[in-house]
Formats: structure tokens, C-alpha cells, sequence
């Protein structure tokens, strides 16, 4: 299978660079991984709703930009499914099995995602209620992809 990650933000941390590279030397012996990076929009710190739609716009052509047609979108959104790792397992074997060339995952910036990538989804992912910095939440995305591919093949994963 092949998936990619689309994220809006670069990494600039180090110590959350090589959580990342560690999960991705790892999923890549099971699919073929690309990490993807668009530039995110700057945006005042006190923004209107018009300047909110603006930057959600930007960063949704950006990310537009590295999207097929035949792409299963997984959006990681809080309003969308929480899943435990077992749950999880299963929703992946379901959107692998729907023909996707890929499965591309969006990470989007901090102010969302714009509703057009919203409608495109093929499923809204959800950690949870609490708010991870973007740099986290992509190493748990990585950290539950590895996980739920381990469960999906009954291969054995630390509890």
C-alpha cells in the first residue's frame, strides 16, 4: 500500500525529526511511505473570520497540489471517529480494501483545514479532544499507522 503524509508546517524540532524518521524506517517494511510538507500561511495573531478563510484557502491549494483522484483521504480532525489502536486496525484493512491508489493522511495547520479538503475526506480521524502541537500528532499518526499495520498482520506490539 502506498501512503503518504501530507502535513501543513514544516518540522523544525529535532527531537520529534528523528521520532518521526524511527517510525518511518519502520512502516517503511510494510507500504511505501512519503512525507509530504507544504508551507503553512502566515496569519495575524488576532485574525478576522475573512483572514481565516484566506489562509485556509492558501494552505488548501498547497495542499491540493499533491492530490490524485483515486487518493483515500484520511483527515485527522477533532470532530471526527476516535478509534482505539484495535478499532483502528480494522478501519485501515477497510479503506485499504476500497481500491485507493493511495492513502494520503492531512495534517492541517493551526488554524484547520478548509472545508473543501473537509468534503474531499474519506474519513476524519480524531485523537482524541485534547490539542497536540502538529509536530506530536504527526508522530502518533505515524506510531498508530506502524501499530495498527502490526495488529492487522497478528504480528506482536508493546502494550
Amino acid at each position: 500500500m502506498q501512503i503518504c503524509i501530507l502535513s501543513v508546517g514544516k518540522i523544525k524540532e529535532k527531537f520529534y525529526q528523528e521520532a518521526l524518521a524511527e517510525y518511518a524506517k519502520r512502516l517503511n517494511a510494510y507500504v511505501q511511505l512519503e512525507i509530504l510538507e507544504v508551507d503553512d500561511e502566515p496569519c495575524p495573531e488576532h485574525y478576522s473570520a475573512a483572514d481565516k478563510e484566506r489562509v485556509l484557502q492558501l494552505e488548501a491549494k498547497r495542499l491540493s497540489r499533491h492530490l490524485r483522484q483515486r487518493d483515500g483521504l484520511v483527515l485527522l480532525d477533532i470532530l471526527g471517529k476516535e478509534l482505539t489502536s484495535e478499532k483502528w486496525s480494522q478501519q485501515y484493512q477497510e479503506l485499504c480494501g476500497r481500491g485507493f491508489g493511495r492513502l494520503v493522511f492531512i495534517v492541517g495547520g493551526s488554524l484547520g483545514v478548509h472545508s473543501e479538503i473537509r468534503a474531499r475526506s474519506d474519513f476524519r480521524w480524531s485523537f482524541g479532544p485534547l490539542t497536540l502541537p502538529h509536530a506530536l500528532a504527526r508522530v502518533v499518526l505515524l506510531e498508530q499507522l506502524y501499530r495498527g499495520i502490526r495488529i492487522q498482520r497478528g504480528e506482536p506490539y508493546h502494550k
